[in-house]
């Protein structure tokens, strides 16, 4: 078990050593400096060409906003037909029917989104056409919109006064260009030289060694598992996603997978102190959110190691710890390892089941999704955590009695009413919908619905509830991971979770450069004896505490009535 920690650490180390200098690159590419990718800029120009784009006009926070919701709703569409109608077109080895309206609905908008909620079975409910070009596609799309927003959250930062805040198609291009697609391949040849499939080829046959014959599906996965780690995606190629042999064939693969999707996020927050020049600002939030993250972290690698208790209670000795739904080849303390950064990183991909998680596992998976802010996706990870900070902002100012004022910019009534709708809109999204889940398992158990009420559940009880819960909450925090003992793949849980992925997604986006591009546009405030210091280590500690806060009082409810009541009852 000793090694297994050690793996966990060393795995931790290589993540921030490879974070660092990332984020110094970050920052000169979205400032304009040199970089050795520059070579690609004659690719940039024949896109800009092409589309009639024009880089270098500049955008304020309303213009911003609607090129980013334009585009993503023709992409949306474009999804929705594809799969509606997958079966009729090429790439299709092996006979994949099309998906059922509200399915097609339902992962349209989650690979739009950035959750990949897979409500389908990865290798046999899409073709290749539709993988490739379809899933992997909003992968590298979905992932740059929200590097793109954060990009527009550091050019208001930046600037002492600026109606700015850069233009969204050409961060858009750049980012593909220049930083996932040279990641992913760099990811993609890792994987395929461990046994990841990089072909064309349909299913496989194999003889097991006990004589029974099984057909193996295969196909170009290495680059989809690529970018669905790399920009913190999470869907898989295979139903299984990374417990999958060939998918995450080997303890080799697992650290790098759990690397990549933990890479751009840690790094966009060092980036942030170099972009805007306040590196101990930047210091501050990464102490946060890892302390948070450790905070979660260590509760749940500590309760799979020990184990069920009530095994042990039977006399049972558990020699390798809670072993239900984990992978041998990863043991139980690389699981939680990988159950609690692929949920604080909103990747959602899993390389155990969670629905077999310990109670406390489970709590703390959710509540890293609830949350939402420490490390976080691909730029929405400081986005979310921007919210927090005005809201800590504002607590600050009335503590004190005075203005509250954010990097030189006074923070007022209209930038507070964005960010308190934000949290108290994604508090409904989930509460809201769980209920909405409860309400009719209870009372429509034998309603006429594809699968009936009744048939939702495996686990009853707190259990069961925890299952309902842990959806919406996925959903809300584009996520997509799962308690996969809920049968979702019907008409209530596709449409009510489609709505909750695309509320969850585009709210906590609008709201930040909504505010952000409201405060950049006030005159600026120069520092006095009275600023508020948010680059101190008690600012962040009043940033922690209105986490926990928020949190605490939005969901606790909930939370005890599933992860919490299940983990008393089996203690």
């Amino acid at each position: 078990m000793n090694t297994e920690i050690t793996g966990i650490i060393v795995t931790f180390i290589l993540t921030i050593l490879l974070a660092y200098p990332l984020g110094k690159y970050i920052a000169k590419l979205y400032s304009g400096q040199k970089t050795w990718l520059d070579f690609m800029k004659p690719v940039e120009r024949s896109i800009y060409k092409f589309t009639g784009i024009n880089p270098g006009q500049a955008m304020n926070w309303k213009e911003f906003l609607k090129a980013m919701l334009t585009i993503n709703m023709l992409w949306l569409v474009y999804a929705f037909f594809m799969f509606l109608y997958q079966a009729h077109l090429p790439l299709n080895p092996d006979g994949n029917p099309n998906m059922t309206a509200d399915l097609s609905f339902n992962t349209a908008i989650s690979f739009v989104v950035n959750c990949n909620l897979q409500d389908y079975s990865g290798e046999s409910g899409v073709t290749y056409l539709t993988q490739l070009f379809v899933i992997t596609f909003l992968q590298f799309v979905s992932a740059a919109t929200g590097i793109a927003c954060l990009i527009a959250l550091f050019n208001g930062l930046k600037e002492k006064t600026t109606n700015n805040l850069g233009n969204f198609w050409q961060i858009f291009t750049v980012t593909i260009t220049r930083l996932l697609i040279p990641l992913c391949i760099v990811v993609a040849i890792l994987l395929a030289f461990n046994g990841s499939p990089a072909s064309f080829d349909g299913k496989d046959t194999i003889t097991n060694l006990q004589g029974d014959t099984i057909q193996v599906s295969r196909g170009p996965a290495a680059g989809m598992i690529a970018i669905k780690h790399i920009g913190t995606n999470g869907g898989g190629w295979f139903g299984a996603n990374s417990t999958h042999p060939l998918e995450n064939p080997n303890y080799f693969t697992n650290i790098v997978e759990i690397i990549a999707q933990t890479l751009i996020p840690i790094a966009m927050i060092f980036a942030l102190g170099f972009y805007i020049k306040r590196k101990k600002f930047a210091y501050v939030i990464f102490g946060v959110m890892t302390l948070g993250v450790l905070l979660l972290l260590i509760p749940t690698v500590i309760t799979e190691i020990h184990g069920n208790p009530l095994l042990t209670k039977m006399g049972i000795t558990q020699l390798t710890g809670a072993m239900e739904g984990k992978e041998l080849r990863f043991g139980p303390a690389a699981s939680g390892y990988w159950s609690i950064l692929t949920t604080v990183i909103s990747t959602g991909s899993v390389n155990s089941m969670h629905d077999s998680s310990m109670p406390l596992s489970g709590l703390m998976q959710m509540l890293g999704m609830l949350v939402n802010g420490f490390y976080g996706g691909c730029g929405v990870g400081i986005l979310n955590y921007f919210i927090y900070i005005i809201i800590a902002v504002f607590i600050s100012g009335l503590m004190v009695g005075r203005t509250p004022e954010f990097m030189g910019h006074k923070v007022e009534a209209r930038e507070v009413k964005i960010a308190a709708l934000v949290t108290l809109l994604s508090a409904f999204i989930i509460k809201g919908g769980t209920a909405l889940a409860a309400y009719y398992f209870v009372n429509h158990g034998d309603a006429n619905w594809a699968v009936k009420p009744s048939a939702w559940l495996n686990n009853p009880n707190y259990h069961g509830f925890s299952e309902m819960l842990y959806q919406y909450t996925s959903s809300n925090a584009n996520n997509g991971s799962g308690f996969e003992g809920l049968a979702d793949n019907n008409p209530f849980w596709n449409i009510t979770t489609g709505f909750a992925m695309i509320l969850g997604r585009f709210i906590p986006i609008i709201g930040p450069i909504a505010i952000i591009g409201l405060m950049a546009n006030k005159k600026y405030v120069p520092e006095s004896a009275g600023t508020l210091k948010v680059d101190s280590i008690t600012f962040g500690m009043m940033t922690f505490a209105v986490i926990i806060i928020v949190t605490a009082l939005s969901y606790f409810p909930p939370l005890v009535l599933g992860p919490i009541a299940e983990y008393f009852s089996i203690h």
